[in-house]
């Protein structure tokens, strides 16, 4: 149980997965469906603070080296472009549905990105963030238990 709660919070915290990939990791191995709920939201909301203290002191710090700035300014386009015209056209709820959405490419990186790029009030983007995580993790969790029940009811 141990291993596989360590696993499930590693997914949701990496920009690989995050909550879209934990949730389901989480359940499959069996762990308590709340647990797998609550663990997957609070290492999807800790990505908030950890990526901003990054773009703000290790950033500055990497992008003298060329290859880590290609990449980086590749990233920041693509955060600012995917999500400029629904903030700027919904504000704070834009970013929540920009959050929210359980596809690959949107999530709380780069809404966090956004925040920073855009240059948005931290403590409103934070809480924007968080309920975009919130119903992103709703989406999957209920998703991944209707998904796991129809299975079960299949192969029964």
């Amino acid at each position: 149980m141990v291993k596989d709660s360590i696993i499930t919070f590693l997914w949701s915290i990496s920009p690989l997965g995050e909550a879209k990939v934990g949730i389901p990791y989480g359940l499959a191995h069996d762990l308590n469906k709340y647990y797998v709920f609550v663990l997957c939201f609070i290492a999807n909301i800790l990505v908030f603070p950890l990526m901003m203290f990054f773009l703000e002191k290790v950033n500055v710090y990497l992008m003298r080296w060329k290859f880590y700035k290609k990449i980086a300014i590749k990233l920041a386009l693509r955060a600012k472009y995917g999500s400029k015209e629904k903030i700027k056209k919904y504000g704070y709820f834009g970013l929540i549905f920009f959050v929210g959405l359980p596809f690959p490419g949107t999530g709380v990186y780069v809404g966090t990105m956004a925040t920073y790029i855009l240059g948005l009030d931290r403590q409103k983007a934070f809480w924007a963030n968080a309920v975009g995580i919130f119903f992103s993790c709703v989406f999957m969790w209920v998703g991944t238990l209707l998904g796991k029940d129809l299975i079960n009811l299949i192969l029964s």
